[in-house]
């Protein structure tokens, strides 16, 4: 992943995010980390840039270390404007964290109960029918 898209996913720079799309940038590069700028968005709470992220192909259900997708990022780091947006784009809820206390085996809705944020397992129960 490029330094300067890895910085504006982090930074919630859309404009940077959309001039650096329009050179034809993988929209799915991933950092040293294995984690894609929709993943850092996500992390940091960057709901515009998640936004374009997504409206330009961004692979939802990528995961990283301890097997978090964004989904779970977000809802780890208590960005719950995020975390509906990518519940509303078709993430995938179902995928469990591995590895780390805290999160292994548990689902987005399950690490949302267990952060007490009753209101996103709550929204994320819903999608999950």
């Amino acid at each position: 992943m490029r330094d300067d898209w890895r910085k504006a996913a982090i930074e919630g720079d859309s404009e940077a995010i959309e001039r650096l799309l329009a050179k034809e940038l993988d929209v799915n590069s991933r950092d040293r980390y294995g984690q894609t700028a929709l993943m850092l968005a996500a992390l940091h709470g960057r709901d515009a840039v998640v936004r374009i992220l997504l409206e330009n192909g961004a692979d939802m259900d990528v995961t990283a270390k301890y097997n978090l997708s964004a989904l779970m990022l977000a809802v780890v780091n208590r960005h719950s404007g995020v975390a509906k947006q990518l519940v509303d784009a078709g993430a995938n809820t179902q995928i469990r964290g591995g590895g780390a206390p805290g999160f292994a085996q548990k689902t987005a809705r399950e690490l949302a109960e267990h952060a007490n944020l009753d209101d996103l397992a709550a929204y994320i129960a819903r999608a999950e029918g």
